[in-house]
């Protein structure tokens, strides 16, 4: 009977297939080219990049449990991280953890939802004149970001509050401990390992998964692309667990949202991510090694006259921007 019920619907999907020329239009409960509801592909792929961290986690932490050189174990260095030896390894740990949590398991779950390819989120050709653009504008909006970060980091709550501020406050400083941990760069290898993990890595994953995914679907489920660039920038910020400098990353990442939307190309806010990271990683690296004197780890905001010039810099060469894809995109608002 099995092998007779196999056999019928073999039969029958032959028939159904060779009758195409008679333009009958076949549907199935799984046709492939259905729209899955945004609802389900948001939350599948948020599963999915919840056990990708998971297994970057474990991948990463075998691997650098493997080139660790400090006493004891890696796992229980972990404990308490402030053994400059732990460097490398959670550098390590950080980037095998991005590169599966944000990129491919994600992306496996988003193909196999949508099934788009990777061509979906880059677009017909690449506009190479905007990267010069890209870079001024990061430049100039993280100078104009940083009364924004100052603000964000001296911020205080009402005395019903209170406990949470002592809480979120704890976590900030354990978090900013590890950074400046992280980024005591001892060596030029220290450093290109970093600006890979932090810039490069860091730039490609994110954006792939709050802007090319969480902000498409939301774009689509909606029909609103301020709903959509907001609440994944949102999002974007939320990830990082660092309250005291929710606001200043939240407007970043409405800044890579409005920069993918208006081109197209998901490429352009990668590129915006990986200059931001990776200036302020080299700007670090320079001070330390006294190249510059200007520290840009310092939480004081940059002199007021710099702040409103750097915004007006921003806020002109994003209109022209704008302006720019507007003229070969009329739909893009």
């Amino acid at each position: 009977m099995a092998t007779f019920d196999y056999s019928f619907k073999n039969c029958v999907v032959y028939g159904l297939f060779r009758s195409r020329d008679r333009k009958i239009t076949i549907y199935s409960i799984m046709d492939d080219t259905q729209e899955k509801p945004v609802w389900l592909v948001l939350l599948l792929v948020i599963i999915g990049a919840c056990v990708g961290v998971l297994i970057g986690s474990a991948i990463g932490a075998g691997v650098a449990s493997l080139i660790y050189a400090g006493s004891g174990n890696f796992a229980q260095a972990m404990i308490n991280p402030t053994d400059e030896n732990l460097r490398i390894p959670l550098l390590i740990v950080q980037g095998i953890t991005t590169v599966f949590g944000f990129l491919i398991v994600p992306y496996l779950v988003w193909d196999a939802l949508r099934k788009k390819g990777i061509s979906y989120f880059i677009g017909a050709s690449f506009p190479f004149a905007s990267l010069l653009l890209i870079f001024v504008i990061v430049i100039a909006f993280a100078v104009a970001d940083s009364a924004i970060i100052e603000w964000n980091q001296n911020i205080r709550f009402p005395e019903f509050f209170k406990s949470f501020e002592e809480w979120a406050r704890a976590k900030e400083d354990q978090l900013a401990g590890l950074t400046k941990m992280i980024t005591n760069f001892q060596s030029p290898l220290e450093f290109v390992i970093a600006l890979v993990v932090v810039a490069i890595f860091a730039a490609v994953c994110e954006e792939f998964l709050f802007r090319g995914v969480i902000q498409t679907e939301l774009f689509r489920g909606t029909k609103n692309i301020h709903v959509a660039i907001w609440v994944s920038a949102f999002l974007f910020s939320a990830i990082h667990a660092q309250f005291f400098g929710f606001v200043p990353r939240l407007l970043l990442g409405a800044l890579f949202g409005y920069l993918y939307y208006w081109s197209g190309n998901l490429v352009i806010p990668m590129f915006a991510h990986f200059v931001n990271n990776g200036f302020a990683l080299t700007a670090i690296y320079l001070y330390q090694r006294k190249v510059v004197t200007t520290n840009l780890d310092s939480p004081e905001s940059a002199p007021w006259p710099a702040v409103i010039i750097s915004a007006g810099v921003v806020g002109v060469i994003l209109f022209y921007y704008k302006r720019k894809f507007q003229s070969t995109n009329p739909s893009v608002t």
